[in-house]
């Protein structure tokens, strides 16, 4: 069926998965990526027909269902390529929703639910590093926005808290992708959400490959304490080549476990990371926090070619994983369900659209824990979150192809980190 479509399908057109046709559309590149210096729009295959529409979106209208439901941003990677595990609230109008005001949780809601540590000076002397793909143009000025408009300590490369460079350290960057792009805002804004203090090196490879990414992650080692990449794609037998871009003495790696559930992906899956999944926090109707539980699409599971880390092995909860000696990921959690999404700022057009927006995914995770690590001023490897005297909050409810349980599991890891110590 697909050869029969993509023989009637203009080159360089983009598949738009409709809510109620996810299984049977593929999304082959994000709306403003450069093809021929023109933006790209939108095709949407449904079942007895195509609707094609270029040059412009066409804002056709959504089942009403699709309101407030989130999508995935980037597409399920080839292999030997990943991809950004970041996922945008759409709104009545078919595209993802962008305001003029946020309209996601703020960093003062987020650290209150976690009784996170809120001096603006939290986090200081450290650098964090994010790791993602290609480049986003107004990452800094974006930034400013957020830091602005949520009260954060200004981070800019005049005042040396931020710094952007190429795969190898370069000043030369890579081609716009827009949907990369909304990644790395929400990388960066939200990592200085929580450790407002600390520097933000923004690494940015020259592509999805592992071969680009993995070049970035050996730069980004070397000039950060704390790593974080919301990034990953399916396993291989050739991962076991790749682990060796995530050890290096006194660094702190985090990776987002997925946004699909079971079964596990790589690079969260190896052993020389922290695998972070994802949670929805639970608010009444007048904003108070309730409950923390286990998010739907969180990604986890047994790894099918790394083994576990002697400290996960070793950890008494690591049986009910039924790993058999496997690694299991994630290891620990915090906030990714996109209803219970943070707000970022994107001026970069992405699918025609820019502002704030809500957005969700392990990808907003992965650079809270590296950030809440940075605060703590502590490297946080496999023997620190198996052993150490972080206080968790034990996520027993949800389920993400497997169930939330008391103690460790492949839906949450060992939970959430709370608290202001360490």
């Amino acid at each position: 069926m697909w050869r029969t479509l993509r023989s009637i399908i203009p080159r360089g057109a983009v598949l738009f998965s409709a809510p109620r046709n996810e299984s049977i559309v593929k999304l082959v590149d994000h709306l403003g990526d450069p093809v021929r210096g023109k933006k790209l729009a939108f095709v949407t295959i449904t079942v007895g027909a195509l609707i094609f529409a270029f040059s412009t979106p066409v804002a056709a209208t959504p089942p009403a269902a699709d309101f407030g439901v989130s999508h995935r941003v980037c597409s399920t990677p080839a292999a030997g390529f990943a991809a950004c595990n970041v996922e945008v609230v759409y709104g009545a109008t078919g595209f993802p929703r962008a305001t003029t005001a946020p309209t996601g949780l703020a960093p003062v809601t987020v650290k209150s639910a976690y009784g996170f540590p809120t001096s603006t000076s939290a986090g200081a002397g450290k650098t964090i590093a994010i790791v993602d793909a290609y480049d986003d143009p107004s990452a800094e000025s974006d930034l400013a926005v957020f830091s602005t408009t949520f009260g954060l300590p200004s981070c800019t490369t005049a005042n040396g808290c931020f710094q952007k460079v190429n795969q190898t350290g370069g000043t030369k960057f890579p081609r716009t992708n827009s949907g990369w792009a909304l990644e790395i805002s929400l990388d960066i804004q939200w990592a200085h959400a929580i450790a407002p203090g600390a520097k933000i090196l923004l690494v940015e490879s020259n592509s999805a490959s592992f071969g680009d990414l993995l070049t970035a992650e050996n730069f980004a080692k070397t000039h950060a304490g704390y790593v974080s990449n919301s990034w990953g794609g399916s396993e291989s037998s050739s991962e076991l080549g790749y682990d060796a871009s995530f050890v290096q003495p006194g660094v702190s790696f985090f990776v987002s476990s997925g946004d699909a559930g079971l079964p596990a992906e790589y690079p969260s899956s190896s052993p020389n990371v922290i695998s972070v999944g994802g949670t929805t926090l639970n608010f009444s109707g007048s904003g108070a926090f309730l409950s923390e539980t286990g998010w739907s699409s969180g990604g986890g599971g047994c790894s099918a070619y790394e083994s576990a880390a002697a400290a996960q092995s070793a950890y008494s909860g690591y049986a009910q994983a039924n790993c058999a000696g496997k690694r299991a990921t994630p290891d620990v959690s915090l906030d990714a369900d996109p209803a219970s999404g943070v707000s970022v700022y994107d001026s970069t057009r992405y699918q025609g659209q820019s502002g704030w927006y809500k957005v969700g995914g392990t990808s907003a995770s992965s650079p809270m824990w590296a950030a809440r690590s940075a605060v703590a001023g502590v490297v946080v490897d496999a023997s620190y979150v198996y052993g150490s005297s972080i206080s968790y909050r034990d996520i027993t409810a949800g389920n993400n192809g497997a169930p939330c349980l008391v103690g460790y599991d492949l839906c949450t890891g060992r939970g959430s980190w709370v608290g202001a110590t360490p």
